[in-house]
């Protein structure tokens, strides 16, 4: 299922070459370029792998940076680790990551 709120859906980053691996991406609801490796060990890691675009993984990249400030996670630590799945989880097949309490948003540079 898309998530609505990530507002527009941006153009893939580069058109996709013969060969390429597709993938019905979740978050985009259609078809684009998957991931070319397992993102990350385990159950989790398998089901990114099958359905979320490269353009959607992107979009985790960026939120989970958020997500390891806000907690103050260590990648390094089993706990931060599992909280990281949740999250992914959430951002990809639930009803996507909800922010931290209390986490306000950046102010936009203009």
């Amino acid at each position: 299922m898309a998530n609505e709120s990530c507002g527009p859906t941006p153009a893939p980053s580069e058109a996709a070459k013969p060969g390429t691996r597709m993938v019905h991406c979740v978050k985009f609801d259609k078809e684009l370029p998957g991931l070319d490796r397992i993102p990350w060990r385990g159950e989790i890691g398998k089901r990114v792998y099958e359905s979320v675009s490269k353009d959607a993984w992107k979009l985790w990249l960026e939120h989970s940076k958020m997500v390891m400030n806000e907690y103050r996670l260590n990648p390094l630590d089993p706990n931060s680790q599992k909280i990281m799945e949740e999250q992914m989880e959430q951002f990809f097949f639930g009803e996507g990551a909800k922010l931290p309490e209390g986490y306000v948003a950046p102010k936009a540079k203009g």
